[in-house]
């Protein structure tokens, strides 16, 4: 056959056929000379047999031996007998225009004819498809023949890349969401690629099967020929180079996009021609502490792509725990956002990146009235104990704002005396040790920012100062990296330390204790149910407690043992499927963790030479185990038990120096009492002493005044003035003594009120004290009966309860040993 197509791109392969048995039973023999009909029109090999039974050829070249298992799917007699039909009204005689000399019979049309490149439309599909979408399949073809540059090139213009651009949306537009006009745009393009005799044409047809693949993938049957043809052309050493790295991008897109499905939405004008231009498009990821950094992306970046690019810019190298999150986060207009009101959802890793953007921008556009924020963020999907042996900087730090995320939150409930010392170690994280840190600028707001809102309220805002404080000027020897590994050890100590958090909705809660809406915290140590407002510890359920656990898009439920009985918890959520991933990956790591030591221990027993001469059956063993838990569990009821009845002696020992006490105090009020009675005997005896002192001085006036009056009627004398001197002298001294001895007795009444007054004050603020201590006493004793009771009331059923099970379980592990003892 004559031809005038370079060896690279169309070596006619068209030698040395045999038959070949088409999938309905015809067979024919195919002639490869050049041969000419009656009107001198020359035909390449590709001209159609009479329109008598069609036939195929058998004869298969190497590139296409992958097609052979899909012949089925290709509608290959309807095919050619359509395109009999249109080359007959077009008034052509071949399907390839293609001239050679010589006198030549009619050629039939093959199988490999069908699939090899042609300029004229196609007029019906190449796939079995559904009736409905033949046309579309018809319009695809132009497209792609449009696209190419066969259409234009006819006409003598090129055609531009904004026009490409618009062709391809197209294309995306007809074929995204429907997989059998997938597989027919696939076999179409790779029609066009093989022996097109322009090179423009054929890459052309090669930029187009790029583009296509890496956003939709083919059916698996479909992909399976196309991987192994594009994988023949990539690694041709004879294939044209500018082929050759479309052949190698097509590949490698056509991997990522059979392993994520389809696009979700058709691509933007911006990523196609990004991906036709060779330039990546970029957007923002952030961190939980509000840092961020800036990946490349195009058409065909999935979720798992952006989190190993991230990783490798920041230099993480352990990122198999990390995951990129869509944080949703809702404000309404006349709202700020506050800390804690964000949700973050999971993203799988097949997800594309294009996607994500698309939806973040429609869900914006949506929103009415509100303020919608998405973003993507970049954080842990869980804490793993294997976490705690790597030493790399950047995983450290990363899962230190994780947790100081959480822990700000309120997801970590602490004490007072906890998160002073947290506080403290996250201040010196953040500013180092300084000698005087009230000084700087931002104390105050440190102090609000590390110090969850929920605890702040508990004391007050002075105390919360001076004790954190404290705590930092006593950490003046440690580093930043020291502050931050105490900062992790603290919350890892915790029995809920190390979690990852979901808000959930009850559905069914068969103890009736959950509140409506919980937050689910799920570490190593199994799940653990908190309630959000205000953020309380409810409940744990170690991982052994499990006994089953499954989601669905909208709810999660676990059956699990409490008090040693079997409910079904439901809970509505559309995180179940990571809830359940991390509850799972928990129990790998426990299970894993207990097989490598038992591996360990038979190793060492084998190195040893010990072998075990008698080996317990598993169901002695399950039994000894259940029976060992149940003993813990009673050891512990016992020691609880101890507790409670110390603590109910020491409070008896309080309330018998109470009662001492008391006494002592009744005792100094009795003498109090009767020293009173006693100074007031002595105070009526003293004011009776005063009112006669005062009644003799009143006599002894009266008689002054008479004697007075006496002496100033005596005559004149010597004698007379002299005993009137000497009388009135006697009697102004017995006054003057009166006077004296009456002052003192006042000043004796008046200590003596005084000291009636203060023991007065002393007898009320006694009696006072008793009062109260007697109150004190009455309420101290029935608080004290009533936990005594209560406790009792909690441990008796609980102890006879475990007394039966460990009574059951010793006589089952004696039948298990007596059915062993039989079996040996």
């Amino acid at each position: 056959m004559a031809s005038d197509v370079p060896s690279i791109m169309s070596q006619s392969v068209r030698t040395n056929r045999s038959s070949f048995s088409s999938s309905n039973g015809y067979e024919t023999q195919s002639h490869y000379s050049a041969i000419t009909n009656g009107d001198d029109y020359d035909s390449d090999g590709s001209n159609f047999a009479p329109p008598t039974p069609m036939t195929l050829s058998n004869s298969i070249p190497a590139e296409l031996a992958g097609a052979i298992p899909l012949i089925d799917k290709f509608q290959v007699e309807g095919f050619l007998r359509s395109m009999q039909k249109q080359i007959n009204s077009g008034g052509k005689r071949g399907f390839f225009s293609k001239r050679s000399v010589g006198p030549q019979d009619r050629e039939k049309f093959t199988f490999e004819d069908m699939l090899c490149f042609q300029k004229d439309p196609i007029p019906t599909s190449l796939l079995k498809i559904n009736g409905d979408l033949v046309s579309r399949a018809v319009k695809l073809f132009q497209t792609i023949l449009k696209y190419t540059g066969i259409d234009s090139s006819e006409k003598g213009n090129q055609i531009g890349i904004e026009e490409r651009i618009e062709l391809v949306g197209k294309l995306y537009k007809q074929a995204l969401k429907r997989s059998e006009l997938r597989d027919e745009l696939f076999a179409q393009i790779s029609k066009q690629t093989r022996n097109c005799p322009d090179r423009q044409h054929l890459i052309r047809a090669w930029e187009l099967m790029y583009l296509c693949a890496s956003c939709m993938p083919p059916s698996k049957d479909i992909g399976g020929y196309l991987s192994e043809y594009i994988h023949d052309v990539a690694h041709n050493s004879n294939t044209d180079p500018d082929v050759q790295v479309y052949a190698l991008n097509t590949l490698n897109a056509l991997k990522c996009s059979v392993k994520a499905g389809p696009r979700h939405t058709i691509p933007g004008r911006e990523e196609i021609e990004a991906l036709l231009i060779g330039k990546k498009l970029t957007t923002i990821v952030f961190f939980l502490d509000e840092t961020f950094e800036e990946i490349a992306y195009d058409m065909a970046t999935t979720v798992a792509n952006a989190v190993e690019e991230l990783a490798g810019i920041i230099k993480l190298s352990a990122y198999s725990s990390f995951s990129l999150y869509e944080c949703r986060k809702v404000v309404t207009a006349s709202k700020s956002p506050e800390p804690g009101n964000e949700e973050y959802i999971g993203l799988d890793d097949n997800k594309y990146i294009g996607d994500l953007l698309a939806e973040f921008k429609s869900a914006k556009d949506r929103s009415k009235g509100e303020i919608s924020q998405c973003k993507l963020t970049f954080k842990k999907k869980l804490f793993r104990e294997s976490d705690e042996a790597i030493a790399d900087p950047m995983f450290v730090q990363l899962s230190y704002v994780q947790l100081q995320h959480d822990y700000i939150l309120g997801n970590y409930p602490v004490g007072k005396d906890d998160a002073a010392q947290l506080s403290a170690l996250q201040i010196l994280v953040e500013i180092g040790f300084v000698i005087k840190p009230e000084s700087c600028t931002d104390w105050t707001l440190l102090l609000e920012r590390f110090l969850p809102r929920q605890i702040a309220i508990t004391r007050a805002k002075r105390d919360w100062e001076l004790d954190i404080l404290g705590r930092y000027r006593s950490m003046e020897n440690l580093t930043k990296e020291d502050a931050r590994q105490q900062f992790l050890r603290i919350l890892r100590m915790l029995p809920y330390g190390y979690s990852v958090f979901f808000s959930v909705r009850k559905i069914d809660d068969p103890i009736g204790l959950l509140p409506g809406r919980i937050i689910l915290g799920i570490n190593k140590r199994g799940v653990h149910f908190f309630r959000p407002v205000p953020k309380e510890y409810l409940h744990s359920a170690e991982l052994r407690d499990i006994m089953q656990f499954g989601s669905s898009n909208t709810a999660v439920f676990f059956k699990m043992r409490v008090a040693g009985v079997l409910h079904i918890f439901q809970f509505e959520t559309k995180q179940g499927e990571e809830i359940c991933v991390a509850l799972q990956t928990h129990i790998n790591d426990v299970m894993l963790r207990r097989y490598s030591k038992a591996r360990t221990a038979s190793n060492t027993s084998s190195i040893n030479g010990d072998i075990p001469t008698n080996s317990k059956p598993p169901i002695a063993d399950v039994g000894e185990k259940r029976v060992q838990d149940l003993s813990k569990a009673l050891e512990e009821c016992e020691k609880t038990a101890k507790q409670l009845s110390d603590e109910l002696n020491e409070k008896q020992k309080k309330e018998m120096n109470m009662q001492e006490e008391m006494e002592t105090l009744k005792d100094m009020l009795r003498s109090e009492k009767k020293s009173l009675e006693e100074l007031s005997s002595e105070y009526n005896e003293i004011r009776s002493l005063c009112e006669e002192k005062e009644s003799n001085l009143q006599a002894v006036l009266i008689e002054k005044r008479n004697m007075e009056a006496r002496l100033s009627q005596l005559s004149k004398g010597e004698l007379e003035n002299n005993t009137k001197k000497e009388l009135v002298e006697a009697t102004n001294q017995v006054l003057q003594k009166i006077q004296d001895e009456l002052r003192t007795r006042n000043s004796e009444l008046h200590a003596a009120e005084e000291t009636k007054k203060k023991l007065l004050n002393e007898k009320m603020l006694l009696e006072e004290r008793i009062s109260r201590l007697e109150k004190k006493k009455v309420d101290e004793i029935r608080m004290l009966e009533k936990d005594l009771e209560q406790e009792r009331k909690m441990t008796k059923p609980r102890i006879s309860e475990l007394e039966k099970k460990v009574a059951e379980l010793t006589q089952k592990i004696g039948q298990c040993r007596v059915y062993s003892c039989n079996q040996r």
